[in-house]
């Protein structure tokens, strides 16, 4: 029996060194992917961390007024001045001058305007002449008095030496009372004639139009050469020539609900401010309730008279009034930067705040101040800059950030 043939059995290296060769470069493949997928991974992370943009909300530094913790209700109205006039004349006629524009300034008895006066001009100097002519009538009488007077006494004196008839003493006499009676006729006239030029030059005052009070011209409601009828609505006549106001009158008139008037009393203490100035706060006092609801507002009118006095002040500004607990003391009269209490972050143990700078946020270190209810006074940043609120821990500076969209 002949051995078996195991030649067949047997195994080529050629083809077992292919087979680890391949076994081999897929070991070597797989690790480099997975290296490429942690790098690719860690490289995520570290764009997440120091180049990504974190998502944040912002809040703007804003100037805050220490008084806001005294308030006890705010309200709006209008400047009212107090005692203001519309001037104009009594008299009817042509406007020949005007005096004055809008913001002069006028004093009281100023004459800012006239009418055309030439014949009562006339009218006073006639009754002024007919003074002297009464006056000249006086004079005459009264020397006529001296001489009946003298004549009289001579007469009485020869009558007592039977030199005269008793007629001619009466004719003496008779002459004497009726010279006297010429002298009460002539003071009679003159009176009247200082009477009749007063009335004269009262009628050429009216043409003149003079300042009631001292105060600043608002409007200008004619001009030279237009007619001016107070009593009548003639066409093309004007009444009032200017209209004027007394600045140091002015006040806030300010409607409050009725439901809050418990929160109001005369003489409280108010802080003004006006729209058109809103960085000016002034003090005020409450000066008087008008005891009259508005039923169809449900609102009373509240008078609020300036304590502060400033020229930018004008009437019919719009206004906000502050009622205040109590007076505002001069060192809280000053506004202070402030910022909501959530925007201060700790870095090192120190506050800090960021900054939005474009894309970007700027770390800056503030002091902190006193609390202003939920805002908290900074000294370091300026009123208007706007910074991150509720940075989070990982937040740093020169980080890129985006705006959260809410």
């Amino acid at each position: 029996m002949s051995a078996p043939d195991i030649s067949k059995l047997k195994i080529e290296r050629s083809a077992s060194g292919q087979i680890a060769g391949t076994t081999r470069n897929k070991r070597r493949w797989l690790r480099v992917v997975i290296a490429l997928v942690v790098l690719a991974i860690g490289a995520k992370v570290a764009q997440h961390q120091f180049g990504g943009k974190t998502s944040v909300d912002t809040v703007t530094v804003a100037l805050s007024y220490p008084s806001q913790s005294y308030t006890l209700l705010n309200a709006t109205g209008y400047v009212v001045a107090q005692r203001k006039a519309s001037l104009s004349s009594k008299a009817t006629g042509r406007l020949e001058w005007l005096g004055v524009l809008e913001g002069s300034k006028v004093k009281k008895d100023e004459i800012v305007a006239r009418l055309e006066n030439r014949d009562v001009s006339a009218t006073l100097g006639q009754a002024q002449a007919n003074i002297k002519v009464a006056q000249a009538n006086l004079a005459q009488g009264q020397a006529e008095l001296t001489d009946a007077q003298a004549n009289f006494k001579r007469s009485s004196e020869l009558l007592a030496q039977k030199f005269i008839a008793s007629s001619a003493y009466d004719t003496a006499q008779a002459r004497l009372n009726k010279a006297r009676a010429s002298i009460a006729g002539y003071e009679a006239a003159i009176t009247a004639a200082r009477a009749n030029a007063q009335v004269a030059q009262v009628a050429l005052d009216q043409t003149l139009i003079r300042a009631p009070f001292d105060a600043v011209v608002l409007t200008k409601s004619a001009n030279v050469g237009d007619n001016i009828t107070p009593y009548s609505s003639a066409a093309d006549s004007k009444g009032a020539v200017v209209t004027i106001a007394d600045m140091s009158t002015l006040e806030v008139e300010a409607d409050v609900s009725e439901s809050n008037l418990s929160k109001i009393r005369v003489d409280q203490p108010a802080e003004i401010t006006l729209d058109a100035f809103p960085e000016l706060h002034l003090a005020g006092t409450v000066s008087r309730m008008v005891p009259t609801v508005d039923r169809s507002k449900a609102t009373l009118l509240v008078k609020v008279r300036f304590a502060d006095h400033d020229a930018r002040v004008l009437p019919d500004m719009s206004a906000k009034v502050a009622f205040l607990s109590k007076a505002v003391p001069a060192e809280d009269r000053q506004a202070l930067t402030t910022v909501q209490a959530g925007a201060i972050a700790s870095r090192d143990g120190k506050p800090v705040v960021f900054v939005i700078d474009d894309d970007k946020v700027k770390q800056v270190a503030v002091t902190q101040g006193r609390k202003l209810g939920e805002l908290v006074e900074v000294k370091g940043i300026k009123a208007g800059d706007k910074v991150v609120l509720t940075p989070d821990a990982k937040l740093h500076d020169g980080a890129a950030i985006s705006l959260s969209k809410k």
